[in-house]
């Protein structure tokens, strides 16, 4: 297994700066950045202003087709992001007096983004006169000529990234297109749509015709920056913090509600990371299963009525998702054993390909090796056609695998058909018949990077002293969040007694620990997989997160441990 490195978070800011805060609590802000007291103060007032380029012509466009009572067709995407995009999309538009349907592409069939099939598709259904991607389509030249070729006008929005110029569309707004400078580049594609929508409402507000408070939809806006794992940035926290409190307090899409409910989660207590495991993937199962027209139904439905037996049939395609995930993982374990699985032994990637496997979850299988071997891992399956395959990558920390997958296509241009994503993650087809030579290019690439970087850190927020350990501290934290990607949710290490122990299931290792005069319960999960435990040895050193343990009506506090060495 891989070795780990623990390390604590060094100061990016000074902890000084906070003063109405405790001493603990600054250093954890100072960990991560944060630039000032305001960037505390999550109020939509503090959004970045709406400078994106290419906004006001979509705008316009869009506000034209209103006015015009033109057909409108939304592409999305058969994520998390893509659903909440194309929902936000088709309610405001709708409140707005719009004529606007939506296609999202079969994964399967038709794969990612505006193709010309899905133009031609678009123009067999519906017939539109403007077509709106969201979250995608950044790449999509030849979707983009195909759907003007055929009479329509096309709008772009996307926040993917891309080293090319844009397609000829009539607009494009994404924040990493060359030449925007609107600073927060983290946006998701829900948060690019949610800005054009809100551009859009406040321009017609002002020309007196009929408009929309995009600010009600801010729980698709949270739950699809969330699930997508954009990055925390101040501008995100904003827009997920303020998007959550109104699922809190219920104000948000029934087919929200609905999934809550079914997943026995209450509205009122709901995390943030709870929109990135417990809604999220019962949305994302939609598309990796079947059709994320069933995930999107959910979102826009008007009533609980009408949103619950939607979400009943979202978590039975989770459930079947997590099957074959497991099935899949335990495969490409089996595949894996030839390798003696010791650090010096593994490859500098893993790529793997198997004829079974399901194109749906290959990403989440690729991210579970990742985690597991602390390796750059691309997983493939057979594509419809039986020539292609699909590939999902999922990186590690300083390997950029977008662009090492660029590199690889531009060294070997025969080697991969197409391919897009981000850092930490991106998506690829390739002829079947070039996987072994892909696979030996790409892992040597990754190969000839600095060693250093397949060393697995676990970064901490230092020791809490005894005194600390104290629900007090938990609701700072708390109060404190959202945490996520790149604002990552407060961790410590510490050295502790062993006062009690005992198993639960023959999986879990439930302790009883000290630290100096307080003693708090602790859990680890799956604990028998992941760590080395003696209970002859009477102390651990853990790496750990605070948690509300909640039993018989009484609150306490638990330690969950990440982390466990004697």
């Amino acid at each position: 297994m891989t070795k780990i490195h623990i390390q604590q978070r060094p100061f990016l800011t000074r902890p000084e700066q906070f003063q109405g805060v405790p001493s603990f609590m600054a250093e954890i802000l100072a960990r991560r950045g944060v630039q000032s007291e305001q960037e505390l103060e999550l109020k939509l007032k503090h959004l970045r202003s709406p400078n994106l380029k290419g906004l006001d012509v979509a705008v316009g466009l869009i506000d034209q087709a209103i006015d015009q009572q033109r057909k409108i067709v939304i592409i999305g995407d058969y994520d998390a992001d893509g659903a909440t995009s194309t929902a936000l999309m088709v309610l405001v538009l709708r409140e707005m007096g719009a004529q606007v349907e939506y296609l999202v592409p079969d994964r399967f069939k038709y794969g990612y983004g505006l193709t010309p099939k899905i133009a031609e598709l678009a123009q067999q259904s519906y017939q539109p006169d403007l077509l709106i991607t969201v979250d995608n389509g950044i790449s999509s030249h030849a979707g983009v000529e195909t759907a003007q070729a055929l009479g329509m006008q096309v709008i772009i929005t996307d926040h993917h990234l891309t080293t090319k110029a844009t397609p000829n569309a009539e607009a494009v707004v994404n924040p990493n297109q060359l030449g925007c400078d609107f600073p927060s580049k983290a946006l998701a594609g829900v948060g690019v749509a949610f800005y054009v929508l809100a551009k859009l409402a406040s321009y017609r507000s002002q020309q007196g015709k009929s408009s929309c408070k995009v600010t009600q939809y801010l729980d698709l806006v949270a739950l699809g920056t969330y699930a997508d794992v954009a990055t925390l940035d101040y501008n995100n926290r904003i827009l997920i913090d303020t998007g959550l409190k109104r699922i809190q307090q219920q104000q948000c899409r029934a087919g929200i509600l609905a999934l809550l409910d079914i997943a026995k989660r209450d509205a009122a207590t709901l995390r943030a990371q709870d929109l990135g495991f417990v809604i999220g993937p019962r949305i994302n199962a939609a598309g990796r299963m079947e059709s994320m027209r069933i995930g999107i139904e959910c979102l826009l439905a008007p009533d609980m009525a009408t949103a619950y037996p939607i979400a009943q049939q979202l978590n039975q395609l989770n459930l079947e998702r997590r099957q074959v995930e497991t099935e899949m993982k335990q495969q490409a374990l089996t595949a894996l054993q030839h390798i003696q699985l010791e650090t010096e032994h593994l490859p500098a990637a893993l790529v793997m390909f198997d004829e079974q496997w399901h194109q749906g979850v290959i990403g989440i299988v690729a991210g579970r090796l990742k985690e597991q071997f602390y390796r750059p891992s691309l997983v493939f399956a057979p594509d419809e056609d039986g020539i292609h395959i699909k590939g999902s990558a999922r990186s590690i920390d300083g390997i950029h695998i977008r662009d090492m997958i660029e590199l690889v296509a531009e060294q070997r241009p025969d080697l991969i058909s197409h391919f897009g994503g981000h850092a930490a993650a991106a998506g690829l087809t390739l002829k079947k018949q070039h996987f072994d030579e892909f696979k030996m290019v790409f892992t040597q690439s990754i190969a000839d990077m600095d060693k250093d970087l397949f060393q697995a850190t676990l970064w901490t927020d230092g020791a809490l002293v005894d005194s600390a350990l104290h629900l007090s501290t938990l609701d700072w934290i708390e109060q404190l969040g959202p945490w996520g990607q790149k604002f990552p949710l407060p961790q410590f290490e510490g050295r502790f007694k062993v006062i009690d122990y005992r198993w639960l299931k023959d999986q879990h290792l439930k302790l009883k620990v000290s630290l100096g005069q307080q003693s708090v319960d602790a859990i680890a999960f799956n604990a028998v997989d992941r760590f080395e435990f003696n209970p002859m040895l009477g102390y651990v050193d853990l790496v750990y997160t605070l948690e509300r343990n909640i039993y018989n009506g009484n609150t306490s506090l638990q330690l969950q441990v990440v982390h466990l060495t004697q």
